[in-house]
């Protein structure tokens, strides 16, 4: 991604042509070989039981029993669009309609000229202290993540941070990294994420968020460790703030109303969001919200530059035709996970890595069911619903080994979350790599050695808690 794509009032928001073929040629092999998987791995399952809160959670006690299974070719072949009526696809539809308003509202502000002059000031501003900037962004991103679960809700700031980090002389790396990367640490760090601790941990009968200051380690530890991986990057490939970045910038009073309109209106769903960490009737809300309030922030914000109706819709329909590309790629890779369960080999792999642990000694037993929550992940990128398939599983076998229900609950949220930004199966990583003109390949390349060094550290966290008796 070049400047010129993130603030030229003529491109607007778009998928990079170069990242879209790579993430469908990288999905495409990987659809590939989950179909080829389902030949050659027999079909089983657990049993089901519905608990007091009416989800459906894996019967321990039933046992495992091989069943007959499969899916037909033509079936796999039109799975990409089968998966849209398959069960619980409302989410994935929402994302899809949540992608959609993003590149609308976003074309818009670009075109209007808010978002050159948003950037404008920001660089303005912080150009001789760009790092101490980047050191709050992460952080904020990070805490989005720890404290209330935010992902996916924050893929329309991702372009947003990925041209400043442009005006601030870097790449678009690092803006994908302080933003959507940093919100996949704290998500992983998961101090009181409702999606992954907070469902794990009521699963296995524990108190909510209880055990905090483990987790509370790991977010001060990963922190650090991502901050100096960035850090350490964006000096190397840094070029002199002053080359454009913030240069001549002049303050304009409609463009200052337009922006508090935007920063007013945008707060207030952030607020709503952050306060879903409080109020569990907003927790399955928070894309809606966040939708909204862009949508709401984004026409306001437009119409206050002199913008008229007209050229409000016209940027909109540019914006959603040039994300569109998005969708193909989200559709593909949720076929992934419709494939392995019409096929009834998910529960069959899962039966086969928990029987694996019964000749491990103990620390290698929690290290195994941190890998146990990496592989099914690359499959179920949902917290919540990993959490309903494992946590029944991996808790009583963690018991036999003396290792706490806690400790499951922590190599479960590390499993879960930091993948996020690794995995190509996952639509919001998709999107943004797309947004930002990343290839998954350069963004592979890149982030591996971060993932090496946070594997290595969040494996040391959960020896620690088992050495502590966490």
């Amino acid at each position: 991604m070049n400047e010129s794509k993130t603030t030229s009032p003529e491109k607007g928001l778009n998928i990079g042509v170069r990242s879209f073929l790579t993430a469908i040629a990288v999905i495409l092999v990987l659809m590939i070989a989950t179909y080829l998987l389902t030949l050659f791995v027999p079909s089983g399952e657990y049993g089901r039981i519905t608990d007091e809160s009416g989800n459906e959670v894996l019967d321990t006690e039933s046992g495992f029993t091989y069943t007959e299974g499969g899916i037909p070719f033509w079936k796999w072949l039109l799975s990409p669009i089968l998966v849209l009526g398959a069960e619980g696809s409302g989410t994935l539809i929402a994302v899809i309609a949540f992608l959609l308003v993003i590149g609308g509202i976003f074309t818009a502000l670009d075109r209007c000229g808010l978002i050159r002059y948003m950037l404008g000031g920001l660089a303005s501003r912080f150009g001789a202290s760009r790092y101490r900037l980047l050191a709050i962004i992460m952080l904020f991103f990070m805490a989005l993540g720890a404290m209330i679960g935010s992902f996916e809700e924050c893929v329309p700031l991702v372009p947003i941070v990925v041209a400043l980090s442009l005006r601030l002389g870097w790449d678009p790396l690092v803006g994908v990294a302080a933003s959507l990367l940093a919100t996949g640490c704290g998500f992983a760090a998961g101090i009181c994420n409702p999606f992954t601790v907070g469902v794990a941990q009521e699963l296995a009968g524990l108190a909510m968020f209880s055990g905090a200051w483990l987790r509370v380690l790991s977010f001060v530890l990963i922190y650090a460790l991502l901050y100096l991986f960035v850090f350490l990057y964006a000096r190397r490939i840094e070029r002199p703030v002053s080359d454009g970045a913030g240069e001549g910038f002049v303050s304009d009073p409609r463009m200052q109303r337009a922006t508090l309109a935007f920063v007013s209106v945008l707060g207030f769903g952030i607020a709503l969001v952050l306060s879903s960490g409080f109020i569990a009737a907003l927790r399955d809300y928070t894309m809606i919200v966040v939708a909204v309030t862009f949508l709401a922030a984004g026409v306001s914000a437009c119409l206050l530059c002199g913008m008229g109706g007209k050229a409000l819709a016209r940027a909109s329909l540019s914006g959603v035709l040039g994300i569109f590309p998005a969708v193909i790629m989200i559709l593909m890779a949720s076929s992934i996970k419709y494939t392995l369960e019409e096929a009834s080999v998910l529960d069959t792999i899962l039966y086969g890595a928990v029987g694996a642990a019964d000749t491990m000694p103990t620390w290698c037993v929690v290290l195994f069911i941190y890998l146990i929550v990496l592989v099914a992940n690359f499959f179920i990128p949902s917290g919540s619903a990993k959490a309903f398939m494992l946590i029944p599983l991996i808790v009583p076998m963690a018991s036999v080994f003396g290792i706490s229900a806690q400790l499951c609950v922590l190599s479960f949220a590390f499993g879960d979350g930091f993948s996020n930004v690794l995995y190509p199966t996952n639509p919001a990583l998709l999107i943004s790599l797309g947004l930002a003109d990343v290839s998954y390949g350069r963004w592979f390349r890149w982030c591996w050695r971060f993932q090496l060094a946070n594997l290595a550290l969040t494996s040391a966290v959960l020896l620690l808690g088992l050495a502590v008796g966490y």
